[in-house]
């Protein structure tokens, strides 16, 4: 059996980086992670090539190559998914699609010889036996949620891991909150399912062994979801094997805010690695908190955890959400204050929208208010329903946040009120390498000769040199960062 598994391009997005690669010299920030554990669960006999679109071209010979196509996507990908399957069918190769992208919306793709949706260490068992013995159907679907102790490691044989900015993990699946805008429990549950230890060790010995040294991206939706495992199995053998090694990773993931509640779960991430956190903080509106269900964020000083956190040496960024039925048009003004003060330098603020799955889209969908599919992207200037607020004050007032967060005036002040506070002696800094010193050179040339942020990044370049040099690389790095999100969002327009 030829198999073929093919990630589809993703387009421009704030996430995707692609701006901010052109700088380093990288195809792509992250690999298909999803696909390479399928191509581990598949037989070993098989016959395994892995295209991601992102990186590589997709030839017609390569599907031709096929006996079967795999696909797993992301919901914004959905476009370049659309091409693939219309591809293949023009080609007569048969398809096989599953991931978030399937799974949440089946129903659009009727012409895929093969759904098979949710998590595959169920799914694809079943899959493959039937399709052995000639009787596979259309479409596979669980209910269940699988236990993660028998996750085969990633096959990253059939990928080049230098084409990418970012290796990543996955350690758990779940989350124990319910906000009404994610579709992270209809997807994967409420009970954080986790692997253990020895797993987690043989993952990283095998990105080592593939000669990777750098950033990995722990892809979990909340890490922290299972804190007494974490503290007292996982992150001490994460320690452990990363002080054995030398501390060849630098460790990025996701979180929930209350990690600042737990200065020994923070103290830990610290010595394990992690230098940076995901936050979705979403808003400053306590009203629109208790409508999300955000109850995690309620009740607190948004602004003192994270500053603690980051005083912990873990590095905030936040995203962010306007377009709630309690929202005014006073909140663009809070947004872009509570943004600055809160030294945030990676702030994603998107328009709230109600992807399928999501307790939002069911109660949307009863008040008569859906009105288009969701695209993925909601940096994009577009949203799948009627908002409360008029919807042209509402563009308007986000439009005037991401165009005052990113104006170099205001993202390199962020930067360096950021860089005042932190603590130098953290691992925040990113590697010496032949990539990282060609990325400070032509930092120089489109930021510091061409850019219009000119001004704004030699201010910064020596201000970092003589008060803060330990962190010099990060300022560089925020700096390319902030070129990237400039892109992005001068990249859009009001619809």
């Amino acid at each position: 059996m030829k198999i073929l598994l093919v990630y589809p391009e993703y387009p421009v997005t704030y996430w995707g980086f692609q701006y901010a690669l052109n700088f380093i010299s990288k195809k792509a920030a992250f690999p298909p992670l999803g696909l390479l554990t399928v191509a581990a669960i598949l037989p070993k006999h098989y016959e395994k090539k892995l295209v991601d679109m992102n990186v590589d071209k997709l030839t017609d010979n390569d599907l031709l190559w096929a006996d079967y196509v795999f696909l797993s996507a992301m919901v914004v990908q959905k476009d370049s998914v659309r091409e693939v399957i219309d591809r293949c069918r023009k080609l007569g190769v048969k398809t096989v699609a599953g991931g978030p992208l399937f799974t949440s919306e089946y129903e659009l793709y009727d012409d895929v010889d093969h759904l098979v949706l949710n998590e595959g260490e169920l799914t694809i068992p079943a899959f493959l036996e039937d399709l052995e013995h000639n009787r596979a159907m259309h479409l596979y679907t669980s209910g269940e949620w699988p236990a993660l102790d028998t996750v085969p490691v990633p096959q990253w044989d059939l990928i080049n891991v230098k084409k990418y900015a970012s290796l990543n993990i996955q350690y758990s699946r779940g989350c124990p909150f319910n906000c009404e805008f994610c579709n992270i429990t209809s997807l994967y549950g409420n009970i954080p399912r986790t692997k253990d230890g020895a797993q987690l060790l043989c993952e990283m010995d095998e990105i080592y062994e593939a000669g990777w040294r750098g950033s990995v991206f722990f892809v979990d939706d909340n890490f922290i979801g299972n804190k007494r495992k974490l503290t007292e199995e996982v992150l001490p053998a994460v320690i452990g094997w990363m002080e054995r090694h030398n501390y060849p990773f630098q460790f990025l993931t996701e979180a929930s805010i209350n990690l600042s509640d737990d200065e020994n779960l923070m103290e830990m991430m610290v010595k394990a690695g992690f230098n940076s956190v995901f936050i979705g903080i979403e808003t400053p509106d306590e009203d629109s908190l208790l409508e999300c269900k955000k109850i995690q964020n309620k009740g607190r000083d948004l602004i003192a955890c994270i500053k603690k956190i980051q005083r912990f040496g873990l590095e905030v960024q936040g995203g962010f959400i306007v377009g709630f039925d309690n929202d005014n048009e006073t909140i663009f003004d809070r947004m872009v204050r509570f943004i600055q003060d809160s030294g945030i330098v990676t702030a994603m603020v998107g328009l709230l929208n109600a992807p399928k799955g999501t307790k939002l889209y069911q109660r949307l969908l009863k008040e008569g208010r859906m009105t288009e599919e969701f695209s993925g992207d909601n940096t994009n200037f577009t949203m799948n329903f009627t908002p409360k607020m008029d919807k042209n004050l509402l563009m308007k007032g986000y439009q005037s946040i991401v165009s005052t967060i990113y104006s170099p005036k205001f993202y390199y002040e962020r930067v360096k009120n950021f860089l005042k506070e932190f603590d130098a002696d953290q691992r925040i800094s990113i590697n010496v390498n032949a990539a990282n010193v060609l990325a400070f050179i032509k930092s120089i040339f489109r930021l510091g000769i061409l850019g219009k942020e000119r001004l704004y990044y030699w201010k910064l370049f020596f201000w970092s040199i003589f008060r803060r040099p330990k962190l010099f690389p990060a300022a560089v790095r925020f700096s390319i960062y902030g070129f990237h999100f400039r892109k992005v969002y001068e990249g859009v327009s009001l619809t």
